[in-house]
């Protein structure tokens, strides 16, 4: 091959990235097109070529980021399940009082969050859901299948060690408790279970220092998290 088309097709190449970098800008920024014309040159000056760091969200959906109308539309979505949630933990609490304590609906960078204390869905020591933990899932389960986000559902423990033939260490515990709850939103809601994970935490995400027994209580839960579209990423369905 001639050694002109080498370069010929480096510089088409070039080109090409040019004009993809353009289209991906989505707004006329003149700080932006300056630090793509710099690295451009040096790229053309055989050196290495700056690292571009365009912040915002991608225009790509369902990968690094939601288009921005799309978060906008997202949060409004989140903000109503929060407060469809509220309103049957009030509704929950007048039929059973106290029973509010052990379900906190809270708000994270990364999603919405249920948290339910494991007194209210399992026995000690164990992986088994009871009676009044099914009902309450399968209530929160009405406002998740709304909802087209992927839902992460956590196991936690406190430090105290377990060691029987079912449950070897506090990951097992707290991986089959989540798997649990994950199978029942799947069961009693019909949530796709593509739109579903588990993770199991052990001790080793405490919100409070297993000091005493009252911090060990709020340390064992099931975290469901309603994760922002932004996470897609990390939860990909493949096609």
């Amino acid at each position: 091959m001639e050694r002109w088309l080498l370069t010929y097709s480096d510089l088409i190449t070039l080109l090409m990235i040019f004009f993809v970098l353009m289209y991906t800008i989505s707004t006329v920024n003149a700080q932006k097109m300056q630090a793509v014309a710099s690295s451009l040159n040096q790229v053309l000056k055989g050196k290495a070529p700056e690292i571009l760091d365009f912040a915002g969200p991608s225009i790509i959906q369902g990968r690094s980021g939601a288009k921005r109308g799309d978060a906008a539309r997202e949060q409004i979505e989140l903000e109503a399940a929060r407060q469809q949630l509220a309103e049957y933990l009030r509704t929950l609490e007048g039929m059973n009082p106290g029973i509010s304590k052990n379900i906190v609906i809270m708000e994270q960078e990364r999603g919405l969050v249920i948290s339910l204390k494991d007194t209210l869905l399992f026995p000690k020591g164990s992986a088994v859901l009871t009676p009044q933990a099914r009902l309450v899932i399968s209530e929160v389960g009405k406002t998740l299948v709304r909802l087209p986000n992927y839902i992460r559902v956590e196991g936690h423990t406190d430090d105290l060690p377990i060691h029987t033939a079912q449950f070897p260490s506090n990951w097992e515990l707290s991986v089959i408790r989540a798997t649990n709850v994950a199978h029942l939103l799947v069961n009693q809601n019909a949530i796709q279970p593509e739109k579903l994970s588990v993770t199991g935490y052990g001790e080793y995400r405490p919100l409070v220092p297993n000091t005493s027994e009252v911090n060990r209580a709020i340390n064992r839960r099931v975290d469901i998290v309603i994760l922002k579209q932004k996470y897609d990423y990390f939860e990909p369905i493949t096609d």
